[in-house]
């Protein structure tokens, strides 16, 4: 599988690329004005990346089959995080939303290591009880209660948009598992009334439907991001207005270097500028899937899957925002976005992914 690794690692550098150059051309007036630097950003943005490497490498030097002994440590871990981060004192609060901890100037979100432990989890789980996986209390209980009590803390923080994230994946991992389809639609229904009160209870939540519905009918209220976001993706045209020449990054689009910088790329590199981007996406997702299927072992093929999951998804999830195709949520542009917790953890996930591809060589 040597060629779909240097495949991928290409995909992956030239989206890295394109990030390190977007996020300093989006950011870089806004952190002059704002914190007297216009390089504040970037050169953090680098240091990430940095330590991504070294974390990446590092997880391509070992089997990545030890993890299995791991996993439920690994996950436990993560869930302490969680039940810390939400404690005044520890946890970083910001906007109402407590999903931080604050460590020598830097913010670390362990929910973002909790999608990876959680990926190692199941991947394991699914492989063990591969006999049993039909089975109500032997293989959908167990995975339901670990999933239920992670996404209860995530939906504490409040983390709407990754409690979603999380059970989407998992379900799929326990569809291609073979998992029953009356467990997984009775899921889908039970969740029904859940989503709705979530969402209706929380004022900002329903705020965002509704502005996704209409963006335009509050455009300078809840619909602002949506409305400038598509602006930027207008005004670029096919060839885009020029890399650097952004107007809506001048104080008009909220998040430009994080959650919405492929609207900025939309408007300095034009529709063919976006296009390449989302090309790339779908190459990543492909040779993913590739590696996937070619895992000799159970647990390689989930954590494969997993990982092209969770990146797909939340590219998808992230272009579809940008578009005004879904509501807005706070999920990043994989290896692009600004965005510490995510990109160091994305990284080591294409670590484990190039690591199963390379094992499966030996």
């Amino acid at each position: 599988m040597r060629d779909i690794r240097i495949s991928l690692a290409s995909i992956v550098f030239l989206l890295i690329c394109t990030g390190v150059v977007m996020i300093y051309s989006s950011s870089g007036i806004y952190a002059l004005q704002e914190l007297g630097d216009s390089s504040y950003f970037l050169n953090r943005h680098l240091l990430f990346l940095s330590i991504g490497f070294v974390l990446m490498i590092g997880v391509m030097s070992f089997d990545y089959r030890w993890l299995r002994k791991i996993a439920k440590p690994l996950l436990l871990l993560g869930i302490m995080m969680l039940v810390l981060v939400l404690i005044p004192g520890i946890g970083k609060a910001s906007y109402g939303a407590r999903r931080w901890f604050r460590i020598a100037g830097f913010s670390f979100q362990p929910s973002e290591f909790v999608k990876v432990a959680i990926l190692i989890y199941v991947s394991d789980f699914l492989a063990r009880k591969q006999a049993h996986i039909r089975d109500f209390k032997q293989g959908f209980l167990p995975v339901m209660c670990v999933l239920g009590a992670v996404c209860s803390l995530t939906i504490l923080q409040p983390d709407f948009g990754t409690t979603m994230f999380l059970g989407i994946i998992v379900v799929i991992l326990l569809f291609m598992a073979g998992m029953k389809i009356e467990y997984i639609g009775s899921l889908g229904v039970m969740a029904i009334p859940a989503v709705y009160l979530l969402v209706v209870k929380a004022p900002y939540r329903l705020a965002r439907v509704l502005a996704f519905l209409d963006p335009f009918k509050d455009s300078q209220g809840a619909g602002f991001q949506l409305t400038q976001s598509q602006i930027a993706l207008g005004s670029g045209q096919f060839f885009g207005v020029g890399l650097g020449k952004s107007v809506q990054k001048l104080f008009y689009l909220p998040a430009a270097h994080t959650d919405f910088i492929l609207s900025i790329i939309g408007e300095e590199l034009g529709f063919l500028g976006a296009f390449t981007i989302v090309a790339l996406f779908m190459m990543f997702i492909w040779q993913g899937a590739r590696i996937a299927k070619r895992a000799m072992d159970p647990f390689g093929y989930f954590l494969a899957s997993g990982i092209v999951l969770m990146i797909g998804l939340q590219a998808t999830v992230n272009i579809g925002v940008s578009i005004g195709a879904l509501p807005t949520k706070g999920l990043p542009l994989p290896f692009i976005s600004y965005g510490g917790s995510a990109l160091l953890f994305n990284m080591i996930a294409v670590g484990l992914l190039l690591n199963i591809s390379k094992v499966e060589d030996l």
